[in-house]
């Protein structure tokens, strides 16, 4: 693994630690200009190297899962987050990427070009929320949560004195999806804790949290009694188009009786855009609400669809941060804690320091060589900047200061968790069968899942939704579950008894009961679904369906060799040798044999995909053992001269060079002279042979999966499958599954509840499928339900 993809797994870990403890817990770890300095680091190393792209990353999805304790909704149209910008030339190169999108005229130094209309105002710091009505009724109101599910908080909704029961007045749409956000005014957030004080209760660390808290209260009683209040800032599904524009869609719900803010302002060009930003930034303090940012966004509906979506935020949008208040504080000491994959990860220990408002205590440091370029010492005064008021950053140590008694930062031999060696990772460059070692700047535990650390998040992983869906096994029972002796591999949590689990923290018969009855559910996943719950590095959900789907069976995922699976799309040698590297070491082999042995039963396991069969010929095999200075056409020109591996392996110095020049055929000798190349690359044919995708193989005929090359979507509600199992079975049939409706677009599938996406594709004229022509369609393409 080379730095750059030991970087992005760190990236994506800490990521996914500080979504959950801000999205889910409400308590923040970090301020936001550090998160976002982490995202956009990882955002940018994904955009140099896409083929490291993963479903599961951070920049792909938007925030962390609904808590157990709210049932979910899933949003028709996804509640995207925003792309930020720090400064003037980000907005700039925003206005730009937006004007050349829209193909207007972009002038010179002298003006001339199109000044794009933008919709501008304050980005309020409080919890995003959708509110539907049907008919002009509120019926449900949910958090964001991971941007596709939330948490159904209708109950608590309701109680927020600014949000209507009933729209006013006339012309609604049927179906009407608002969103914004649920705050707390400053005034108000004083008054909450004053409270808090005389009742003895806990205070709130910023209005964010105390919103966030009070909103998603089990008992909606304490929610009324919270000063919460709510703003519109938008629309998600409707079933017809209220007005052409984003501020007449906005001043329309005004009308409706739906608050919208007071410094809502339309910008005519991008400099207009940035005088708002500077009079809202000089305002800020005197504002009755804390603000983090300025939030614009392209007017014209119709520009905002010609511009269209990111993976995770829209084109036609952005938010404008302020800038990252910092403080002088003392590093008292340096931590160290081991994620899920034994990476031991400092942690900055700080003497207490008030950062815009929000009492800072820790710091990440990401790794040693973050500590190393800061020069960072134990007893050091350093800055710390809480940038966009979240996540705490050691951004500089004021070397002058340092004192006398100031110690170096050093890792511990030992894991601080189970005591077993800690080691420097390697960083393997493997190119034209050559490999470059170099020193990584990630330690890891190499206890792996003798390490309670390490067998809690992977358990965590295992269980998790879009793994094995184990629901009612959250991070804390988990935990317990480790703690006490019970569950020492995933494989343990089929052999948990009622005895057991009754007599852990929090659960009671009815819960153990559920809980037990959702581990036997889990026992029937399909293979893909079941090689990304084992948690192989660099394996997310999209590789996971690539090696199901053309492997077929989790026989051949166990045995095949690196070389082979780079045969599959998007499979690198690097990635290729982190899932052998997996299935080869013994304690994994034997935690797949247990779970086996529990009766798990993997599912849609078959036969070689026909087309990965096929996509074997002498030629690319010999290109793909990397020989140096030998290139496809090079590799070819091998195949067409000799026929056969062996025949390349052993063939003489002229017969090599009748094919090849004389570098390169010097090159493919000295190659093949190394013993453990020659045994690779037979290991490598012969699999081939065995998997019968050999070129000399008899070929299945290809005729592609049916519905290669179309685009479906899905939309409203399904009652005989959820909507990742029918996104599943179109995607055995070769389909691609889209979030949104355009011209592109193949097939709509419709159930009860459809809404705007329905609109939209009768307003195109696209093919439409109730549930059950949809379920007709799969069962005759041998689609079992």
């Amino acid at each position: 693994m080379n730095a750059v993809e030991t970087r992005i797994l760190e990236l994506r870990t800490e990521l996914d630690q500080h979504n959950y403890r801000y999205h889910v817990l409400d308590e923040p770890s970090i301020p936001d200009a550090e998160y976002d300095r982490l995202f956009h680091e990882l955002k940018a190393l994904e955009e140099q190297h896409p083929e490291l792209v993963t479903s599961d990353s951070p920049t792909q999805r938007v925030g962390s899962v609904a808590l157990s304790a709210f049932s979910q909704v899933r949003h028709e149209i996804p509640m995207l987050s925003l792309g930020n910008a720090f400064d003037e030339t980000t907005m700039r190169e925003f206005d730009r990427r937006v004007t050349e999108g829209l193909d207007l005229p972009m002038g010179d130094l002298l003006g001339g070009g199109a000044a794009v209309e933008y919709s501008c105002e304050p980005k309020l710091d409080g919890l995003a929320v959708s509110l539907l009505y049907q008919d002009g009724m509120l019926v449900r109101g949910a958090t964001r949560g991971d941007g596709t599910t939330g948490e159904d908080i209708s109950v608590n909704v309701r109680t927020v004195r600014n949000i209507p029961l009933k729209l006013q007045g006339s012309g609604w749409p049927p179906l009407l999806e608002v969103r914004g956000e649920v705050y707390m005014s400053k005034a108000g957030f004083e008054r909450l804790n004053a409270t808090q004080l005389e009742a003895g209760g806990k205070t709130f660390a910023n209005p964010r949290n105390a919103a966030a808290g009070s909103l998603r209260q089990l008992d909606s009683r304490i929610t009324a009694n919270r000063p919460l209040e709510f703003c519109c800032y938008g629309i998600g599904q409707v079933t017809s188009d209220i007005a052409d524009t984003h501020i007449g869609n906005l001043k329309q719900l005004k009308a409706w009786g739906m608050p919208i803010s007071r410094e809502l302002k339309l910008a005519h060009g991008i400099d207009e855009c940035l005088d708002y930003y500077r009079d809202i930034g000089e305002r800020r303090d005197s504002l009755p609400y804390e603000i983090d940012g300025v939030v614009f966004k392209v007017n014209s509906i119709a520009s905002q669809r010609e511009l269209g979506f990111r993976a995770r935020e829209p084109r036609w949008a952005i938010a404008h941060k302020f800038p990252a208040s910092e403080e002088l504080t003392e590093l008292l000491d340096v931590e160290f804690q081991v994620g899920r994959t034994g990476a031991v990860t400092p942690v900055a220990r700080l003497k207490p320091v008030k950062v815009a408002g929000v009492t800072v205590a820790n710091a990440t440091l990401h790794n040693m060589d973050e500590v190393a370029r800061l020069g960072l010492m134990i007893g050091d005064t350093v800055i710390i900047r809480r940038a966009g008021d979240v996540i705490p950053q050691v951004v500089q140590v004021v070397t002058e200061r340092r004192p006398d008694n100031a110690r170096p930062v050093e890792v511990p031999q030992q894991c601080p968790v189970c005591g077993s060696h800690v080691e420097r990772t390697q960083l393997i460059k493997r190119s034209k069968g050559r490999e470059t070692v170099s020193e990584g700047a990630v330690y890891r535990c190499v206890g792996r899942l003798a390490c309670g650390a390490q067998l809690k998040q992977a358990i965590i992983h295992f269980v998790s939704r879009r793994a094995m869906d184990i629901e009612g096994l959250g991070e804390k029972s988990v935990e317990q579950l480790v703690d006490e002796g019970l569950v020492g591999s995933p494989a343990d949590l089929y052999a948990l008894t009622f005895e057991q689990v009754v007599d852990l923290e929090g659960f009671a018969e009815l819960s153990s009961r559920n809980l037990l009855a959702a581990i036997v559910d889990s026992k029937k996943p399909s293979l893909a679904r079941f090689i990304y719950a084992l948690g192989i590095p660099d394996v997310g959900e999209e590789t996971a369906k690539v090696l199901a789907r053309s492997l077929g069976s989790l026989e051949r995922v166990q045995a095949a060799l690196p070389h082979v699976l780079t045969y599959l799309p998007d499979v690198g040698l690097e990635v290729a040798h982190e899932i052998h590297s997996f299935f080869e070491d013994p304690h994994n082999r034997q935690v797949i044999k247990d779970l086996l042995r529990h009766g798990l039963q993997i599912q849609d396991q078959g036969e070689l995909s026909a087309e990965f069969s096929a996509s074997t010929t002498l030629g690319g095999f010999l290109d793909k053992l990397h020989i140096p200075s030998v290139g496809p056409g090079g590799a070819q020109k091998l195949a067409d001269k000799f026929g056969s591996l062996e025949a390349v392996m052993d063939a003489d110095w002229l017969d090599m060079r009748q094919a090849l020049p004389e570098k390169q055929a010097n090159a493919v000798r000295e190659f093949f002279a190394i013993a453990a190349n020659r045994e690779q690359a037979l290991a490598a044919e012969q699999q081939l042979r065995d998997f019968g995708m050999h070129w000399q193989s008899e070929k299945k005929v290809v005729e592609g999966l049916p519905e290669a090359g179309h685009t479906w979507v899905l939309t409203g509600s399904l009652e005989l499958m959820s909507r990742d199992v029918a996104k599943d079975k179109l995607e055995s049939l070769g389909a691609k599954v889209a979030g949104s409706v355009s011209a592109k677009t193949h097939c709509v599938v419709a159930g009860p509840g459809a809404g705007s996406k329905l609109t939209k594709a009768n307003e195109l004229g696209l093919k439409v499928l109730d549930e059950q022509a949809f379920v007709e369609f799969l069962t005759g393409h041998g689609v079992a339900l």
